[in-house]
């Protein structure tokens, strides 16, 4: 279970840029429980997910996994425990380096607990093509392809592959599908799902899909401000609409929702 506790964030305090990012935010995650987050931009969504996975130290508050006190572990050590991808497909991946090498890296730090001075094993090779072949990319018989080669799509759904391969205590998606051509975007989402609901894994996904927001999951949580002014599931969240989730928004926040690239696939959807 996550346990965000009254955590705050302040960029560049005392100056005239100073940027209150999170403020006063309190946020539980139950075990195997998938929560989609929408906000506008700046309303702090990347922020959160940064203090969960260690980029920075939170000013105030605390951040507990699985009853552990991670507040002040720094990043590197939360990896292990946590699976983090971002919407750029570049980012989860070293592109040098071979398919097979980039599985290596990520397995043998998650599943042998830092430790990346281990051996690969012909054991561990089969296991890497077992998960590749689930793809259905044809990304088995290309282990020794280096990952620089891929498409976005496929660097995508490797990442989200080594950052699951062993079961994370956590796995925080930031619009993980937003810069994929929409054909991907779908075959990477529907991994995504099968994935999540196959190892039971507990889920922070962030989109900009108000439509994947409401379907996606059990629990809609809406942000603005730094602040989580909507947190939607069971009965309050079935049978909602676009429609209704921006009502509501503008009830909680006091102003209408205000975004032009969340407002302009809501429209999408509706043609």
């Amino acid at each position: 279970m996550l346990e965000v506790q009254r955590i705050s964030k302040t960029f560049n305090a005392g100056t005239v840029n100073e940027k209150k990012a999170i403020q006063n935010l309190s946020l539980t995650l139950r075990d195997g429980e998938f929560a989609t987050i929408v906000g506008s931009n700046g309303a702090g969504k990347s922020t959160l997910f940064n203090a969960i996975a260690g980029t920075f130290y939170v000013d105030q508050g605390s951040v507990t996994l699985n009853g552990a006190d991670i507040t002040f572990l720094p990043e590197h050590k939360r990896s292990s425990s946590i699976g983090h991808l971002f919407q750029d497909p570049l980012k989860g991946t070293a592109p040098h380096m071979t398919i097979e090498e980039n599985l290596a890296v990520a397995y043998l730090r998650t599943a042998r607990r830092g430790s990346l001075f281990s051996r690969v094993t012909k054991k561990d090779r089969e296991l890497f093509r077992e998960k590749l072949r689930e793809l259905d990319m044809g990304l088995e018989d290309r282990m020794k392809t280096p990952v620089g080669l891929l498409s976005g799509g496929q660097r995508q759904a490797l990442t989200l592959l080594m950052a699951t391969m062993v079961t994370p205590e956590l796995l925080l998606l930031d619009e993980h599908t937003a810069a994929l051509d929409p054909v991907t975007a779908e075959k990477v989402l529907e991994l995504t799902k099968r994935v999540v609901s196959e190892g039971k894994l507990s889920c922070l996904m962030i989109t900009h899909n108000m439509q994947q927001a409401l379907s996606l999951g059990t629990r809609t949580i809406m942000m603005d401000g730094g602040r989580i002014v909507l947190d939607l599931s069971g009965d309050a969240r079935k049978g909602m609409t676009v429609p209704d989730l921006l009502e509501q928004f503008a009830a909680k926040s006091g102003q209408k929702f205000d975004n032009d690239r969340i407002l302009l696939s809501t429209i999408e959807e509706q043609e």
